[in-house]
């Protein structure tokens, strides 16, 4: 833990009510000041005893509180280097151990999660049956199995590369992700739709692996340094300089290479070389050339906080969606709190993630909007399994796939259901 980074805070407050566990419990240690205060604390001698380490444990790593902080304190990089010092000297009981194991050896692995495909298509129709049993096992487990998301009917196969759709402006490769590309597969194809249709050339390096984010957030740097290096080894081998990211927690953590591999020169300047960017970041810099047809729906935007907070992005998400004509743009009351998915929180930390995913679904649903817009995996599995308990149902869509439906003239009936895959982007994304 930096010491400098720690008297940057001056303990004004400013982050209380932006901080959705201090929100929830009211808890000083629960909030960013107050776990800055441990941090200082163990800085000078304390070590890490299990009540501090739960409180780490507790932090979403929203970073909420840094846009909210005057001072400028870098949260985001005390909280992740505070986990990592949690997983050096914290020694967690056997079944922590069990499920962290679980978690971290299945979720950046696109080939074992595609491994799970069926087993949780047989699981879906069975939820009501097993949750009793997986909350008398383990909570967490019944989270998993009630966030799984309804996979597609056929897996998608993005080829290595797609044409530009008339004058050729730009090429970019796209990062397809881990949870991303196996149980939202139509997100990536609607990305790289829209770009081929404003006009790149987009690769789209086979084999692909995990790009890090869940382990860096995780305290977990050694094993994101590793991700990381492939991650900018398979895109400087596809000839690409600019990488689009769809998912925000991906797009966070892929800007924040350099300072991932700061202690390796070789591999930070490697990390320079190249630029990441979020979809609605890049298209909105390019500028908009294909024609949009008319979507009659009413829209909700939900901010992901590693896009709102950690990557300072909302505007331009809004202005891609208010420039689709017929579209109605709708805000949800208190945008900016997180809703408990926060990478691996809703798995490790169930029922704190829960509450805030009721709270955040009650508010989605009080805007009357037949569909969410969301620009994070993991926030529309959480939104949409909380409203799932409500006995409601939420339409949830991409940035991309409302982008992608709206260029290709298609029904607002379409956006929300599983994904058809890519068999149009072959041929221009007619």
């Amino acid at each position: 833990m930096n010491p400098d980074l720690i008297n940057d805070c001056v303990h004004c407050g400013f982050c209380l009510p932006t901080c959705p566990t201090y929100e929830l419990w009211g808890e000083e240690m629960d909030s960013p000041r107050g776990r800055i205060h441990l941090m200082r604390q163990h800085v000078e001698g304390t070590p890490i005893t299990p009540e501090m380490a739960g409180h780490f444990d507790a932090c979403l790593g929203c970073m909420a509180c840094v846009t909210a902080c005057p001072s400028g304190v870098r949260y985001d990089r005390l909280i992740e280097q505070t986990r990592a010092e949690v997983e050096r000297v914290h020694p967690r009981s056997r079944t922590d151990r069990a499920f962290r194991a679980l978690v971290f050896g299945l979720f950046p692995y696109p080939r074992r999660l595609r491994a799970l495909r069926l087993p949780l298509r047989l699981s879906k129709s069975l939820t009501p049956l097993m949750r009793p049993l997986l909350e008398r096992l383990d909570p967490r487990l019944a989270a998993m199995a009630e966030l799984a998301p309804p996979l597609p009917r056929r897996r998608v196969r993005l080829p290595g590369r797609v044409a530009a759709r008339g004058e050729r402006r730009a090429t970019v490769g796209v990062l397809t992700g881990c949870v991303q590309g196996e149980f939202f597969p139509g997100v990536n194809a609607a990305t790289v739709r829209v770009l081929a249709m404003e006009g790149c050339d987009v690769v789209i390096p086979p084999g692909q692996g995990c790009c890090g984010a869940l382990s860096v957030h995780s305290g977990r740097p050694e094993e994101a340094a590793r991700f990381a290096r492939r991650t900018i080894e398979t895109f400087e081998q596809a000839g690409v300089d600019t990488v689009i990211v769809n998912a925000a927690g991906c797009g966070s953590s892929t800007k924040e290479y350099t300072d991932l591999l700061a202690g390796d020169p070789a591999w930070a300047a490697r990390a320079r070389a190249l630029r990441f960017a979020d979809l609605a970041e890049y298209l909105a810099e390019l500028g908009p050339i294909a024609e949009r047809h008319p979507l009659p729906i009413t829209v909700a935007y939900h901010d992901a906080c590693h896009l709102a907070h950690a990557q300072g992005i909302r505007a331009q998400p809004r202005a891609l969606l208010a420039a689709v004509p017929g579209l109605r743009l709708r805000e949800v009351p208190d945008a900016a709190m997180c809703c408990g998915s926060a990478g691996t929180y809703n798995l490790f930390q169930p029922v704190a993630a829960r509450e805030l995913g009721d709270r955040k679904a009650a508010r989605v649903l009080t805007v009357g909007a037949d569909l969410l817009v969301s620009a994070n995996p993991g926030c529309t599995m959480q939104i949409a399994a909380a409203a799932r308990r409500r006995g409601e149902h939420i339409r949830v869509a991409h940035t991309a796939e409302l982008l992608d439906a709206s260029l290709r003239g298609l029904s607002p009936a379409t956006l929300g259901r599983a994904s058809e895959g890519l068999s149009t982007a072959r041929n221009e994304g007619r």
